[in-house]
């Protein structure tokens, strides 16, 4: 069944290409499908189009197959084309006519619309408290090791003495930049496009205030064309959101698969998170760390992916928009395995005490024994050849005591300040 059927079929091959993977990822969306319909049947009764009692029915059939659709009791044959077509249909057979009437003063157009903007409207927020677990972890990490020095490096090479607390709360930090990315996507996906149709509105006298105020829309998509546009941007905004969190995760997990490398060995973890080699018996391979690497490296193309696919048309629909539905659910759904996955597996992190106690990391020092040669008078230029010379000339002894005093430094690293600006957005 095709909602747009009039008579004579579709060649199969053509239902095969149009229709694609839509019938798999319709089952995540069928949910929010019949939570639309419901609002659309209670305000088709308001102006009278259906009986309150008509509404009611429909709205009890729909609350029916949402439950299925939640429960993955749902399912979606061959036979249909999506979710609509295979929801209108179950409508009919229960209800009659009835069933029929469930499409006026809509389009599939607005249908899809209105169903992404819930489903990404609940998935950002479930990834937001996600979020805000993993920074919760973080800090807590942070606080317990803060006082245990790790090198830090840059060009690759050892620079200047970190900290586990400093590296932890780094992180958790940068997740306070991603929840803002998080924010900007759910604020445009949180506008109600249902009554926009095909993208030019209704000869009905529809009242889209009260479809909004029934789906929790804090506001709606007033023009009908803007309402048609936003499918594709509202898309690429929230894979902007997924590749931000996706870069801070990828970056995170890359530092764990190098710092649990023998070169390095900072942390490490039990032997049940690891993997092993078929031919080399000693290695335990950091490969949940890689593969979160690697996901999330893949969901930063996703804006750039979303971005051709919708670059050059013009408003109004276009089939194409149909290949948006499939890459922002599966990075939604990417994303949200990569966050489980860190929250499953950093409580277990193993912390290596006193790395920087080791003679390989005696320049580590260098820039603390400067600054106090700065400190005691000597102008840097002086101080900053003198020590120079001296790790020439294998001269230079460490001085392991570090003394960093200023908000952000290893000695003082505002967890409470960075905690305080995470809260202002929870």
């Amino acid at each position: 069944m095709k909602l747009w059927q009039k008579g004579k079929a579709a060649h199969y091959k053509v239902d095969q290409f149009t229709v694609g993977s839509d019938r798999e990822y319709d089952l995540l969306l069928a949910a929010y499908d019949c939570e639309a319909s419901s609002a659309h049947a209670q305000m088709l009764a308001k102006i009278q189009i259906l009986t309150q009692e008509e509404a009611d029915l429909l709205t009890l059939a729909l609350n029916q197959l949402k439950e299925k659709a939640q429960n993955g009791s749902f399912t979606i044959e061959d036979e249909f084309e999506d979710m609509h077509s295979k929801i209108e249909q179950v409508l009919t057979e229960q209800l009659g006519d009835l069933g029929k009437k469930i499409h006026t003063a809509r389009s599939r157009n607005d249908q899809v619309l209105v169903a992404m903007h819930l489903y990404i409207k609940d998935e950002l927020s479930q990834i937001k408290k996600t979020v805000f677990q993993l920074f919760d972890l973080l800090m807590n990490l942070a606080d317990q090791y803060k006082k245990e020095l790790i090198p830090g490096y840059t060009h690759l090479q050892v620079a200047m003495p970190s900290s586990f607390g400093m590296w932890f709360s780094a992180y958790a930090e940068s997740l306070i930049d991603d929840v803002h990315f998080i924010n900007t996507a759910h604020t445009l996906a949180d506008q109600n496009p249902l009554g926009s149709a095909a993208g030019y509105g209704s000869s009905f006298p529809i009242d889209r205030e009260l479809t909004t105020e029934l789906l929790n829309f804090s506001t709606l998509k007033y023009n009908s064309v803007a309402a048609q546009m936003s499918r594709g941007k509202v898309e690429k905004t929230t894979a902007i959101a997924l590749s931000m969190v996706g870069s801070t995760l990828s970056k995170f997990a890359m530092d764990v698969c190098l710092y649990m490398g023998q070169d390095f060995n900072f942390v490490s973890f039990p032997d049940d998170l690891t993997t092993g080699s078929s031919i080399m018996p000693h290695k335990k391979n950091p490969d949940i760390f890689e593969l979160i690497r690697g996901k999330c490296n893949a969901l930063q193309s996703l804006p750039t992916q979303l971005t051709l696919l919708t670059t050059n048309l013009p408003s109004g629909y276009h089939r194409e928009l149909q290949l948006a539905k499939a890459p922002i659910i599966d990075g939604i759904q990417e994303l949200k395995a990569c966050l489980d996955m860190l929250l499953f597996s950093l409580p277990k992190i193993e912390v290596t005490k006193n790395t920087t106690d080791q003679s390989k990391y005696d320049y580590l020092f260098s820039v603390d024994t400067l600054n106090a040669k700065v400190q005691d008078g000597m102008p840097f230029r002086d101080a900053y050849r003198e020590l120079g010379t001296a790790i020439e000339e294998g001269n230079y002894t460490a001085t392991r005591a570090v003394e960093h005093t200023h908000l952000g430094s290893i000695g003082n690293l505002g967890l409470q300040k960075i905690k305080d600006k995470m809260n202002k957005l929870r």
